[in-house]
């Protein structure tokens, strides 16, 4: 047995495990009212602290905050105070024939002991996301912001202490050794939300222990408009999509591809609502973002240096400024295949695009790569609409427009093998953090009573019914 003694968050992880089986006992009355808690807290007692937070870790407009981070989470628990009731219920299903005399049905029980590990781009809804689907599911759960929006991750600290017992729901801040040190526990399922390389160290560390887990990945989800789509409402909707929060978003559109055809106009629509977004000086405007640390700022300015030096063009944009972590919203063409911004996830607001004459290509491309978190259509070809849908794999699509699938708690959320494994949001996120436990309970004499040895030609006579007709 192996001894987890000298690791600091070990006595934590026992508190936990001590109390997962009250917790689990739980009604969802009992459950509602932590969320609601939760709830009370982000739209009220600590929403000036989370936005002045998040402006200070990396400028983030007041708007954006309340709109992607305290929103969805809102939401998703208003979502799950619908329907906690129902998807606590026994589930009954059918019983086949053969087992006549029995009952059966599927009862959704806690896993246990659960790790989230969230990311910096969107701190307080890819952290407390999952931490509603895990609070309805009946868990406890520790909680390891990102170290990069340290002010973000101190709100959350004092949120978390303030509404919970740290045997219920605990918050660690801390570097990478914390999460390190996390991931050599044998929790019973885990939830990670970051890069694909990341995600792989996660689960082998989670394989030592045979834990579940759930790994929200990104990828480069690209972007295809044809000549049918009204342009100008397309290019407005991207920019949106591409630029919220700087571009540091995992489903953000990564690369365009557009029909040769209206690329002059494409150019002429970028330029018109990214000055009316943005104004002339996206630096000075207050709906515009920065980049989350230097570290990520050269990584970008890196990209866009490689690009410029394989022959890109610059359409719009590409002023920097290292001080202020400013990447202004850049459009890129001709970018080379074998560049840094096609080989790697850009996460920042540097768009290349593509022209293609052909569908097939775009298709052929698409399939080259691995499968992305998401993928956009903009066209009113509906025909074509769904040969690309099924001739490509993506963890999500949205059709004339970006990002909005995220906010449909009716829909999963989640990629497919680079892109990620596992679903979150609404029903989807209370299943991941739930094992699905089968119940048969028998009534009667069964069929199965009538066929125990010794075995006759009787028997064998039954069973070859059985075969036959059930």
């Amino acid at each position: 047995m192996t001894d987890y003694s000298d690791n600091r968050y070990f006595e934590l992880f026992e508190k936990q495990k001590l109390n997962q089986f009250a917790i689990g006992r739980t009604t969802y009355k009992e459950r509602i009212k932590k969320l609601n808690r939760l709830k009370e807290a982000l739209e009220v007692t600590y929403k000036q602290d989370i936005r002045e937070a998040l402006f200070k870790d990396f400028k983030k407009p007041q708007l954006e905050v309340d709109l992607t981070e305290i929103y969805p989470v809102i939401d998703e628990i208003n979502f799950v105070k619908s329907n906690l009731k129902s998807w606590l219920k026994k589930q009954k299903v059918d019983t086949p024939i053969a087992l006549l005399g029995s009952s059966s049905w599927i009862r959704h029980e806690p896993k246990g002991v659960c790790l989230i590990i969230s990311p910096w781009n969107f701190p307080v809804n890819l952290s407390f996301g999952p931490l509603v689907s895990a609070i309805a599911a009946g868990n406890t759960v520790i909680l390891k912001p990102s170290e990069m929006t340290p002010h973000t991750s101190k709100v959350m600290h004092a949120i978390i202490k303030d509404l919970y017992d740290e045997n219920d729901i605990a918050l660690v801040e801390g570097e990478v050794e914390v999460s390190q040190a996390l991931l050599k526990l044998p929790f019973n399922h885990i939830f990670f939300t970051g890069s694909p390389q990341v995600g792989k160290i996660v689960m082998k560390a989670a394989s030592a222990h045979l834990t579940s887990v759930t790994l929200e990945l990104g990828g480069k989800s690209p972007v295809i408009i044809d000549d049918t789509s009204h342009i100008d409402k397309a290019v407005k909707k991207l920019i949106f999509g591409k630029f919220v929060n700087a571009g540091q978003t995992c489903i953000a559109p990564d690369y365009v591809f557009i029909n040769d055809a209206i690329k002059p106009a494409f150019i002429a629509a970028f330029k018109k609502h990214i000055i009316a977004f943005y104004s002339e000086t996206p630096s000075a405007s207050n709906s515009y973002g920065r980049i989350v640390n230097e570290k990520h700022f050269k990584r970008l300015k890196g990209y866009l240096d490689d690009a410029i030096s394989r022959n890109a063009e610059i359409a719009v944009g590409g002023i920097s400024e290292e001080k202020d972590h400013y990447i202004e919203p850049t459009l890129v063409f001709d970018v080379s295949e074998d560049s840094e911004l096609m080989q790697n996830e850009i996460f920042g607001p540097i768009l290349p695009v593509k022209t293609y004459t052909n569908i097939q290509e775009v298709i052929d491309y698409i399939n080259s790569k691995g499968k992305p978190l998401a993928l956009y259509i903009f066209s009113k070809n509906k025909k074509q609409i769904n040969t690309i849908i099924k001739n490509t794999r993506a963890g999500s699509t949205c059709i004339n427009h970006n990002l909005l699938q995220f906010l449909n708690h009716n829909l999963p959320f989640g990629g497919s093998n680079t892109s990620g494994i596992g679903k979150s949001h609404g029903y989807f996120g209370f299943l991941e953090f739930v094992n699905q436990r089968s119940v048969l309970k028998q009534h009667t004499i069964s069929a199965v009573d009538l066929l125990l040895p010794p075995y006759t030609n009787f028997k064998q006579k039954i069973v070859d019914l059985t075969i036959k007709w059930f």
